[in-house]
Parts: C-alpha cells; structure tokens; sequence
C-alpha cells in the first residue's frame, strides 16, 4: 500500500501519513460538498423555507471553500 505524507499547518511536525484511498476519499468528500453547495443556492425561497433555511444562509454556506464544512 501506498502512502504520503500530507503536511498542514505551519509546523512540520504537524505531517501524517495517508493512503491514497484517503486522498480519494477526501477529495470525493469535497467534490460532493461544492455540488451541494451549487444547488443549495439553486432552490427556491419555499424549498429553502421548507427544509429551514432562510436564503442569508444558503448563500453564506454557498459562499464557503468547498474543504471547508
């Protein structure tokens, strides 16, 4: 198995380990959470109404890095 090491942050003891299946998995993660995003802001005021969220919210969560949650 295949492994990398992904640094973060400032401090180069702050490195891990991770698979690729890792790596994959992350970015699916991401690609998953930018296309929710996208249709987020694509519903309708009753659709945001419906599930709890005023359109403020929508387009602040819309508005977010997609690695950020």
């Amino acid at each position: 198995m295949s492994t990398f090491t992904l640094t973060y942050g400032r401090h180069s003891d702050a490195s891990l380990p991770i698979s690729m299946a890792q790596v994959l998995a992350l970015a699916g993660s991401w690609h998953q959470r930018a296309r929710q995003r996208r249709q987020l802001v694509e519903l309708s005021d009753r659709q945001l109404a419906d599930i709890g969220i005023s359109r403020v919210e929508a387009c602040a969560e819309a508005g977010k890095p997609f690695w950020q949650e």
